[in-house]
């Protein structure tokens, strides 16, 4: 077995509800400032040489989008990306649910999706403080050594960095 690579990332700034009560929390878009942030994460990525062999997202609009605009600075499209439709609303057992059933083939993995279940997640899966409560636009990225992605649980990965959109020069 070799290491396993997970990059937890929470989408970038979506649009408020405002006045809007036909807006539900679901179909929240990615707001302009939030395009950005995706594309300042995906081009950091790009640059820092990270691969990453699979992407799998909240199928809520904010998730979904940040894991898109991230996979353009990839010259990827939307295809590459799982919907787990767990990971809304389904708490850090739903992103544990999910990360046990990777296939093995795959040694980096990006979940994208939403607090405060996604900080819960981070914490479970490390010894270390992620920091407490991730800010929109932020990447944890772990490390698991000899482990199977099925075998995965809580205190078994390493935090490797922290970046926060707002650290990035580009």
């Amino acid at each position: 077995m070799n290491k396993k690579t997970l990059y937890i990332i929470r989408h970038a700034e979506a649009e408020d509800f405002g006045n809007s009560a036909m807006l539900k929390d679901f179909n929240r878009n990615l707001t302009g400032k939030g395009i950005s942030q995706s594309a300042r994460l995906g081009s950091f990525l790009v640059k820092d040489a990270v691969k990453i062999d699979g992407f799998i997202s909240s199928p809520a609009n904010r998730a979904f989008q940040t894991a898109k605009v991230l996979l353009e600075q990839y010259k990827l499209d939307e295809e590459q990306i799982t919907l787990e439709e767990s990971l809304y609303g389904g708490g850090p057992r739903a992103y544990l649910s999910c990360l046990n059933r990777i296939s093995e083939k795959l040694s980096s993995v990006a979940i994208f999706g939403h607090n405060p279940d996604i900080t819960f997640f981070a914490e479970y899966l490390t010894r270390d403080d992620v920091g407490g409560n991730m800010k929109k636009a932020t990447i944890i990225e772990l490390e698991f050594e000899n482990q199977r992605w099925a075998e995965i649980s809580g205190n078994t990965g390493d935090l490797i960095r922290r970046v926060d959109v707002k650290s990035i020069d580009i």
